[in-house]
């Protein structure tokens, strides 16, 4: 019987010519991620081990994100040991504040991932590299040490499932929604240890960036890992960034699938998901008249150029609601300053947004946009759990970028084809 596409990748880097669903493997790793939450973690469990280096220094990554800029001294002190380490090491890739980005965009960015690399991280979202036809997936701290000292991990050979997207993309609806209504189809725990495997011709016409938000929250799905199998799209991106060599995997036409769903997007509404869960998703003409105290635009869901120029498509000349708050988070810092050459950024601040470094913060409620009790925000992140973006009776409300802005300037969730 032939292989999924993750089969594949988990095949080769655990030396074997085959493996099935269920199957424990141990594997090489490409790349080993961490950041400054749960980076000092493993770098305790780490120096446990007493050795005088890692298994290969240009692999393992260090991204301070989550508290960077530092937001108090216990961040401070967070992100010193990874400062520490990486200096002691001599991690080639370790990203500083004014280099660094929202891990989940910057390692694509910089060509540290790439098409057939297994890639474990720290972060839940790690699962983003899959959108490059890579096997990614979020372990924890202590799973990031033994990578780092051994260069290999072991893993259940998931299920897969195969989700086909067919039909016209209708205006306004994008990667994003697809992922929201595909989770609320599913529910948060319908893909348990699977992997998320997403074809079909709507996918095949997908910018890389929709790409990079769909494999973004397969996590929030259960989802193992998100994957598209690379196309000529996919190469566009890579060939300009890639610093090592890659190879190209595709499932099998008699690959078994666990499951095969299908969608006929052609109908589909930009898609909200209200709290407290992904899965509670309506559509936006439903969802429409909810008041808002703050619109969030970024994290490593939706702060690529693509949903930086959406947004600024909709506010250009236009101001934002003068009851609420709007913030946007450019994912790294060379989207930042590719959103200035195009004008986005004095389109944004023109229309009364602030506009923050790159960070995680208010994503997870760390910092740079913490909400109140009872206070909602509309965020294009990936999580709405209870007190995610901080007091634990506020509420969170995800969309895309297109709802988002088109919300700012109303105060309230609005269909974007009501503003423009």
């Amino acid at each position: 019987m032939g292989m999924t596409i993750s089969q594949k990748i988990m095949a080769f880097h655990a030396g074997k010519d085959y493996v099935e669903p269920g199957e424990l493997v141990n594997c090489k790793v490409d790349v080993v991620l961490g950041n400054d939450v749960t980076a000092p973690v493993a770098i305790f469990e780490f120096n446990k081990l007493n050795l005088d280096q890692v298994f290969d220094k240009d692999k393992v990554v260090l991204v301070p994100d989550h508290f960077t800029p530092n937001k108090d001294i216990k961040s401070a002190e967070q992100a010193k040991v990874v400062r520490d380490f990486a200096r002691q090491f001599g991690i080639t890739n370790y990203f500083e504040v004014g280099q660094m980005g929202i891990e989940h965009c910057l390692l694509p960015e910089q060509g540290l991932v790439l098409p057939g690399d297994l890639i474990i991280g720290a972060d839940s979202h790690t699962c983003t590299y899959g959108a490059l036809g890579a096997f990614s997936t979020g372990v924890g701290s202590t799973d990031m040490a033994a990578a780092m000292a051994t260069g290999e991990a072991w893993f259940k050979v998931p299920e897969s499932i195969k989700f086909v997207y067919y039909g016209q993309l209708p205006q306004w609806v994008s990667g994003k929604d697809l992922i929201l209504h595909t989770i609320g189809d599913i529910g948060v725990d319908g893909a348990r240890y699977m992997s998320m495997e997403f074809t079909g011709e709507v996918i095949e016409h997908l910018s890389i960036d929709g790409r990079f938000t769909m494999a973004n929250m397969a996590i929030e799905a259960g989802g193992k890992n998100g994957i598209i199998a690379p196309d000529d799209i996919t190469l566009a991106y890579v060939k300009q960034r890639a610093k090592r060599p890659f190879n190209i995997y595709k499932s099998d036409e008699d690959a078994h699938y666990y499951e095969v769903r299908e969608y006929d997007v052609s109908r589909l509404e930009p898609v909200v998901a209200f709290p407290h869960l992904p899965e509670n998703t309506r559509p936006v003409s439903v969802a429409a008249g909810v008041s808002l105290d703050q619109v969030v635009i970024g994290s490593c869901t939706n702060g690529r150029i693509e949903d930086l120029h959406i947004a600024a498509s909709i506010l250009k000349g236009r101001k934002v609601h003068p009851e609420i708050r709007v913030i946007v988070f450019p994912g790294t810092q060379q989207i930042y300053l590719e959103a200035m050459r195009r004008g986005y950024i004095e389109t944004f601040i023109e229309a009364g947004v602030a506009v923050s470094t790159p960070t995680c913060g208010p994503c997870l409620g760390g910092h740079m946009g913490i909400l109140a009790k009872g206070e909602r925000a509309l965020a294009t992140t990936n999580r709405n759990f209870v007190g995610r973006m901080g007091h634990p009776e506020s509420e969170v409300y995800l969309s895309s970028p297109a709802v988002a802005a088109a919300s700012a300037l109303t105060g309230k969730i609005t269909p974007p084809w009501e503003v423009v």
